[in-house]
């Protein structure tokens, strides 16, 4: 598990890592790779992106995943829908659920607003139930908000 400070480290490693950059899709690559690298316990980490009134996979890193997820259904959905961050200790237990990994047993999603606008979320999921806790939704809230910043630039 992390620090907050860890993660503000986290999030100063992916500025620098997209600073001068301003494609998305590569930007995105290069943080879902960066997380994977530096986050325990997890079996997929990427981003679902708004295109044409619903999710559409964008990068990631992990095994094959859903390519489309309708907003409101799931936890990604309901993470985009009501512009909250969705922290599951058991996915089993969120009705509508929707099982891309069966390995999968823990998720957090965090929506990602740019301009005013929500854009897509961050999803990671983790082969352990309970594995997200107050710190790191803490911490990957920063997280977003670091990435929001920049995006807003380009």
């Amino acid at each position: 598990m992390k620090t907050l400070e860890q993660y503000q480290l986290l999030a100063k490693q992916a500025t620098s890592l997209i600073e001068g950059e301003n494609d998305l899709i590569a930007n995105l690559a290069n943080i879902s790779a960066l997380l994977n690298m530096n986050l325990d316990n997890i079996n997929w980490v990427g981003f679902y992106l708004l295109n044409d009134e619903q999710l559409i996979l964008g990068p990631f890193q992990g095994n094959v995943a859903c390519v489309r997820i309708a907003l409101g259904k799931g936890v990604c959905g309901t993470a985009f829908s009501t512009n909250t961050i969705q922290r599951i200790a058991d996915v089993h237990q969120f009705e509508g659920h929707i099982a891309c990994d069966a390995a999968s047993q823990s998720e957090i999603v965090l929506p990602i607003n740019v301009n005013g606008k929500t854009i897509g979320v961050l999803d990671i999921d983790s082969p352990i139930t309970e594995r997200f806790n107050e710190i790191d939704e803490q911490g990957l809230a920063l997280f977003v908000e670091h990435l929001e910043q920049h995006l807003s630039t380009i």
